[in-house]
């Protein structure tokens, strides 16, 4: 049948072709009236090509276009031109049938052919509008658009077989899937394309431009069929290409062409079954239903005919590809297969931690590609196609990945939209017994896990077994760094960094953190915890609703039901209607966090350093051709979140307390005892119990002795305050050796009060060490201890100070002078104290206390020395007011080994660095006044009471310090001097003593008397003394002979040998004269033996 040929009779005068011109002439005939016999040749020439007699047919093909184009038959012109370029091919295929290669690679071998193509096309688009042609729109443009498909595969032909030979003749006339189209499908690579087009001379544009000339409204005319494998050569050859854009521009239409089909397809088969079918019921009528209401007179049982699913799946991944060539990412929302009862189907456990690991260390950057409304538009395609099909799986799918991948660009409607779609779409998927569902879609939710800290009454504490000692020393308990002998221990940090301990059959809560990055609320139908390790009993946590933008806490509560390790991995979370999905969650060491951040931000350096073209900017593409990734991941052992599962202890609670809130108010110095109730409430024994305390100052005096920067003296003192006078101690409490389950006991801590003392702890440390062992298993070295804390508030009166402590030499003149301020009690005590054997052995000393309080206290101090009886000196301090109290102490020496011995440390530190530089000398000197000290503290004890109460306490004096002077006059010395005034008279040479009053000489001026010096040997050596005097003011002096190192000679031990010197004094007036005895020979400071010290008054009357 000719191209001329009318099957179907005009019904309209009014309707003209598309293609159309002025209407010519209209004619009911069909050959050879209006072309001569031009239309007859052509068939001729046809039936000719059919019977391969291609000569002929060229022949009868001539005669036809010689005919036909004068008459103006343009489209019997162009169906005879079509046949033309037939022949040529076929006789070039017939010539070199059975050539491998190609013989001709240039244009003029095939360019006859393609410009009768041309001139064919171009006659086709000029074809006369008349009425009869109207009626035959469709086979007009079938005729067109096959016109230029084939000049479009004469030239893709030529280009994909690299030349114009055999291999591109077969192509022509064989397309089948040996065609050489199959190799160029194969590979798109840019350089091979571009290769291609270099050998031919044929460009991928000018194919391109050629094809473009079948797209356009005359496809409307065709019929589906025809439109649909139009629309799909054009496709198929732009793929070819390399031109993927242009390629699924034409597939959203052939898409479009299949879902009309479909749509078309289902009305007939609903008209069907509506024709045979009444009423849309099986007919059963006269069904009585119990109600004569005319609605419920009958009944009717409708039919639900099963939808077919046959092709849904290559529409499906047709869709997916049309989108993933714009960008969007159907794939980003996994599917998983359901069992028979509904839950995902399980997967290997390393498969599953692999992929997830993979996932977590590849650390994705939302990259956006393409013009983002022309995504939208075809996410809003790809939905309404799924709906259609329908295929509610897929439609939950798009809608989720499209909301996973591209929700930056996404409005606030469009996202509702889309969560709502997907939340029906998944609900009626489940609801029709789907057996597949969607993985958790919204990234990753689980940002953290962390195990909630346990009370510190419940926290158990590793402790090593030495800990069972029966005692441990007070420094080890109270010093800081008691265990380490270093001031300062990197190391000590990271052993007190350890695991996470739980008790076995105990309550524990795990947090867990979750984020929402999209505007809309995300809801969870069920979080729980993913273990290994110890059977872990939990139970998940359902309804979660995850605010937008925001993140939010989950507590998840558990019990370890064995002793071990439980290791959490990380968390499984499922969205209604979802798959559930493990979320892992290792733990990175500083190294490993420094190394994915360095991959991160090689990750973000490619998007600005690297420059992709086209498609191969598509975020997948990219990912698979970046340097930063294409290494080979090194291998590392992944850590979780892990914790030690300790064996089930006991539970220790205080049941009552002998203090009100928790407080006690206290003086200075004064002692309160504390009583507890303790109660064990648990099912097991407690076998081991100790106490420890902590109060206010000790965190203070321990970062005072970890700087380093006081003296070696304050740092004693320090240490000592922390060790000896602690604010908590603790009573003997050793009829406690067990507390049975129920049982109750009673502790008591004394409490001291110390200034600047605000609040403390008692600890009760407490466990069950000694449990039956019910394996062979060997004890480990460390025992599970917890710690009960009463924490307590104290509140010290500071009422009592003291100031200026000083040893003064014992005389008449300390002895009997007392300040003018004194109460005559303290008068009569301290003269009744004056009665020493011998004064040149005893001192006093002497201490102002002041109070500060509103109270009167009377303080008592108490001597303390074992070769003499004890003594004690009492007085009332009233408010507001300072006394001195003074007491006789009896001179002592301590051994030279003693007192030259470094001021120790009560720690066990390695070192201890002076912050001083003294001279040998110096330090010497300092030693002694330590040691000194220290011997008088413990000799001079001060306490209080109060004047009209009962409360009492200790007053201390290491606030005192001592000076040299204080060190000279307690200290007894090597040789003891005395001085004294005597005169002769004129007839007897016995000495007379001149007059002496409070302690000072009463001599007359203008008289010669006597400096008699008497120096008697205390040691148990011999040595030679020499004597050095010093007389104040000497200018007023007259004496006989020198001053200085005056040789007294040697004298033994116990020996006592005396001199004299004549001196006068020349006016009235107070005088002092003192003298030194030195050891002969010995310079320093430890040649000095012993002084002597005596005033006068000169006037005229005694």
């Amino acid at each position: 049948m000719g191209p001329g040929i009318n099957t179907i009779p005009s019904t309209s005068t009014s309707r003209q072709s598309t293609l159309g011109v002025p209407p010519a002439k209209k004619r009911q005939s069909a050959i050879g009236a209006s072309s001569s016999h031009g239309r007859l040749y052509k068939v001729l020439a046809d039936f000719f090509l059919l019977s391969g007699r291609t000569e002929d047919a060229a022949l009868w093909y001539t005669e036809a276009i010689v005919l036909l184009k004068p008459a103006q038959d343009a489209i019997w012109h162009a169906s005879a031109l079509e046949g033309m370029a037939t022949v040529t091919i076929l006789d070039a295929w017939s010539t070199g049938h059975g050539l491998q290669t190609s013989f001709s690679t240039t244009k003029e071998a095939w360019n006859d052919t393609y410009e009768k193509l041309s001139q064919a096309i171009s006659l086709y688009n000029k074809a006369p509008t008349q009425s009869e042609i109207g009626q035959n729109n469709p086979f007009l443009a079938y005729l067109y658009v096959t016109a230029v498909l084939r000049q479009a595969s004469l030239l893709f032909c030529i280009w994909s077989a690299k030349g114009w030979g055999p291999l591109a003749w077969t192509s022509m006339l064989q397309p089948a899937a040996s065609s050489f189209l199959q190799s160029v499908i194969a590979d798109t690579a840019w350089a091979k394309l571009e290769r291609l087009s270099t050998i031919t001379g044929i460009s991928r544009s000018q194919i391109s431009t050629v094809l473009a000339q079948a797209h356009g409204p005359w496809l409307l005319h065709l019929g589906p069929r025809e439109r649909l494998i139009t629309l799909q050569s054009i496709a198929s050859t732009y793929a070819c290409l390399g031109y993927k854009r242009k390629e699924i521009y034409i597939l959203r239409e052939v898409l479009g062409c299949i879902m009309d089909l479909l749509v078309c397809g289902r009305e007939e088969n609903d008209e069907y079954q509506r024709s045979n079918i009444a009423n849309s019921g099986l007919g059963i009528r006269g069904v009585d239903l119990g109600d004569q209401s005319p609605e419920t007179q009958k009944g009717n049982v409708s039919i639900k005919m099963n939808e077919t699913t046959d092709g849904n799946e290559s529409i499906l991944r047709l869709l997916t590809h049309i989108c993933r060539v714009l960008g969007v990412d159907f794939e980003a929302v996994k599917l998983v297969k359901l069992d028979k009862s509904g839950s995902a189907v399980a997967e290997d456990d390393d498969s599953v931690e692999k992929s997830s690991l993979e996932q977590d260390s590849a650390n994705p950057i939302l990259e956006m590609f393409g013009w983002s409304e022309l995504q939208i538009g075809v996410i809003r395609e790809a939905i309404a196609v799924a709906e259609a099909l329908p295929d509610y799986l897929a439609v939950a799918r798009i809608a989720l990945s499209s909301l996973k991948t591209m929700h930056p660009v996404l409005s606030i409607g469009d996202q509702y939209h889309l969560y709502q779609t997907a939340t029906r779409a998944l609900a009626t998927a489940r609801r029709r017994g789907s057996s597949e569902t969607v993985e958790y879609w919204a990234g990753r939710p689980v940002i953290s896990i962390s195990v909630s800290p346990l009370p510190l009454s419940r926290r158990p504490i590793e402790s090593p077994v030495s800990a069972l000692a029966p005692k441990q020393p007070a420094i080890d308990r109270i010093l800081a760094g008691a265990t380490d002998p270093f001031l300062y221990n990197p190391r000590r940090m990271t052993s007190a960094m350890g695991k996470s301990m739980i008790v076995q059959n105990e309550v524990i809560e795990v947090t867990v953190t979750l984020q929402n990055p999209f505007i809309f609320e995300i809801e969870l139908q069920s979080l729980s915890l993913s273990t290994r390790g110890v059977p872990f009993e939990s139970h998940s946590v359902t309804g979660i609703i995850i605010p937008s933008n925001s993140y939010h806490h989950v507590t998840i509560t558990g019990t370890a039901l064995e002793a071990g390790a439980l290791i959490v991995r990380g968390c499984i979370v499922q969205a209604p209607d979802g798959a559930p999905r493990e979320f892992l969650l290792p733990l990175y060491s500083s190294e490993e966090e420094d190394k994915m951040a360095r991959q991160s931000s090689a990750l973000k350096g490619d998007l600005d350093r690297v420059k992709y073209s086209g498609l191969e900017s598509r975020p997948w593409e990219k990912e698979a051709k970046r340097l930063s990734v294409t290494t080979a991941p090194s291998k590392r052992t992944v850590r979780f979140l892990e914790c030690k599962v300790v064996p089930e202890q006991p539970q220790l609670r205080i049941r009552w307390t002998s203090l009100t809130h928790g407080a006690v108010m206290l003086y200075n110095g004064e002692r309160s005892t504390i009583r507890l109730t303790l109660e064990n409430v648990s099912s097991l024994p407690i076998d081991f119990l100790r106490l420890s305390f902590e109060d206010s100052t000790i965190a203070l005096a321990q970062d005072a002795l970890s700087e380093g920067e006081m003296s070696v003296f304050e740092t004693y003192e320090t240490e000592y305050e922390l060790i000896h006078r602690q604010a908590f101690s603790a009573n003997s409490n050793k009829d406690i050796s067990t507390i049975k389950p129920g049982q109750k006991v009673v502790l008591t801590v004394t409490c001291l009060g110390k200034v600047g003392c605000t609040s403390g702890a008692i600890h009760i440390s407490y466990s069950y060490v000694n449990r039956p062992q019910y394996d062979l298993q060997t004890p480990g070295g460390v025992i599970h201890t917890r710690l009960l804390t009463y924490p307590v508030t104290v509140t010290v009166y500071h009422m009592l100070e003291c100031h200026d402590m000083n040893i003064l030499p014992f005389d008449n003149t300390s002895a009997s002078t007392p300040r003018e301020d004194e109460q005559d009690d303290s008068i009569q005590s301290c003269k009744s104290l004056t009665e020493v054997p011998d004064k040149d052995d005893w001192c006093l000393l002497s201490v102002d206390v002041r109070n500060t309080y509103g109270l009167p206290f009377e303080v008592t101090f108490e001597r303390v020395q074992g070769d003499v009886p004890r003594a004690s000196v009492s007085s009332i301090v009233p408010p507001g007011s300072m006394t001195r109290i003074m007491i006789p102490i009896k001179k002592f020496k301590l051994p030279e080994a003693e007192s030259s011995a470094a001021i120790p440390t009560l720690s066990e530190r390695q070192f201890v660095v002076a912050k001083t530089n003294l001279t040998s000398e110096e330090e010497r000197t300092q030693r002694e006044m330590f040691w000194y000290r220290e011997e008088l503290l413990k000799v001079v004890r001060g306490r209080w009471k109060e004047a009209n109460g009962t409360r009492s306490g200790e007053l201390s004096l290491r606030r005192q310090r001592m000076t040299l002077t204080m060190l000279k006059t307690l200290r007894t010395e090597t040789a003891r001097v005395n001085l004294s005034l005597v005169q002769y008279e004129t007839d007897d040479l016995l000495p007379r003593k001149i007059e002496c009053k409070g302690g000072a000489y009463l001599p007359k001026p203008d008289e010669v008397i006597y400096l008699r010096i008497e120096v008697s040997n205390l040691a148990s050596t011999s040595f030679t003394i020499t004597i050095n005097l010093h007389m104040d003011p000497h200018e007023h002096i007259l004496f006989e002979g020198v001053l200085c190192d005056i040789l007294l000679g040697k004298i033994e031990s116990g020996e006592c040998k005396t001199m004299e010197m004549p001196i006068c004094f020349l006016c009235h007036g107070r005088f002092e004269i003192c003298a030194e005895a030195r050891i002969l020979s010995v310079a320093d400071a430890s040649g000095r033996a012993g002084a002597g010290r005596i005033r006068a008054v000169v006037s005229e009357s005694p």
